[in-house]
């Protein structure tokens, strides 16, 4: 009898056990499939001057090169799906008054209203200008620049075509092209852009950055509205910007990469990347943009001028949403490995 109940309690405690070995194993799952399913939409940006915090898509539709097409492409982009689009007060480079012009024809046909857009340009320094086309003055201070950059931006990207209705424009996020030649003059350019929030600029940013002036825009006493958005190249020169990014996360700062794909060849043949396209069955450049996006608060800019390319990168987020919630142990293996070949420890 002793023998009998003695195998029975050892039953009862091994059934114990296992029971909640399998549902500490379940919870986990589910717990990892909850926090590898919030990066794919859109992110919130930190709130600025008491303002509702604004939201930024993943994919960020680039307008960089795309000359007298620009209009076209912006309209063909927000007829695919893109919901935010980055430009800049950069003639030699970015034609922003035809970047407006396309946002214009979305609205006016019905796409979207400007609250279902996310847009956001740069202020670029005379360094980045041609001095024949630019938008101010490089002659005059850059407190001066700024204000005339962010004058012609206002009335470029205006929601309505009445001129008058410039009073009414405001633009997401401005952001800083590139540091200026001095500390000093990037936190005058940066002052001058904090004059305009939160009524015409919602939100600022900072392009081209290092670590350090980073780290001074978001701790100098002399700035009231920190860093919401960095746009940098994400490649091996800056080493994928891994202290930069940590740093981002660290301080509510959405990371934007661009030249993703351009800088990045090797990384789009790489196995993690050619292993989620197949599971996914998408494409190596877009396995590539959501393992980018899943280094967690990554916003990725995509400039293509293909339209079925557009759908087709759109689409790739949700898809491995749907594939992290059906096998989150792959996808979290698939994005170590990743992070390793970057250089990115797995946090």
């Amino acid at each position: 009898m002793l023998v009998v109940n003695l195998l029975t309690t050892l039953d009862i405690l091994m059934f114990i056990t296992n029971h909640l070995s399998q549902s500490s194993l379940s919870l986990k799952k589910k717990q990892m499939t909850r926090s590898v399913g919030k990066m794919w939409e859109k992110y919130c940006l930190r709130p600025t001057q008491g303002t509702v915090s604004t939201t930024i898509p993943v994919f960020v539709y680039g307008t960089a090169w795309k000359k007298e097409r620009s209009a076209d492409l912006v309209y063909n982009a927000i007829k695919a799906g893109f919901r935010a689009v980055d430009t800049a007060a950069q003639p030699r480079h970015y034609q922003e008054h035809l970047v407006g012009d396309g946002i214009r024809r979305a609205i006016a046909d019905g796409i979207v209203g400007r609250a279902d857009l996310y847009v956001q340009t740069k202020y670029s320094p005379v360094s980045a200008q041609d001095l024949a086309n630019m938008p101010y003055d490089p002659s005059l201070t850059v407190t001066d620049q700024v204000h005339a950059s962010i004058k012609s931006s206002l009335h470029n990207l205006r929601a309505k075509v009445d001129p008058n209705s410039v009073d009414e424009s405001y633009i997401d996020t401005v952001i800083i092209h590139s540091p200026l030649s001095t500390l000093a003059q990037t936190l005058e350019a940066w002052h001058a852009l904090e004059t305009y929030v939160p009524r015409h600029i919602r939100n600022l940013g900072i392009s081209n950055c290092t670590l350090p002036i980073l780290r001074e825009l978001c701790t100098s006493s002399q700035t009231t509205v920190k860093p919401s958005v960095v746009q940098n190249r994400f490649y091996e020169d800056t080493l994928f910007d891994v202290p930069l990014r940590a740093f981002c996360r660290e301080n509510q700062i959405i990371y934007q990469s661009f030249w993703t794909l351009t800088a990045n060849p090797d990384l789009v043949r790489s196995k993690p990347v050619q292993q989620l396209a197949h599971h996914v069955n998408i494409t190596p450049a877009a396995a590539f943009y959501t393992l980018v996006m899943g280094l967690k608060d990554v916003a990725v800019l995509n400039g293509t001028k293909d339209e079925s390319r557009m759908k087709e990168d759109l689409s790739a987020p949700k898809k491995v949403e749907n594939f992290t919630q059906k096998q989150p142990e792959l996808w979290q293996q698939i994005l170590t490995d990743f992070r390793g070949l970057i250089g990115e420890s797995r946090i």
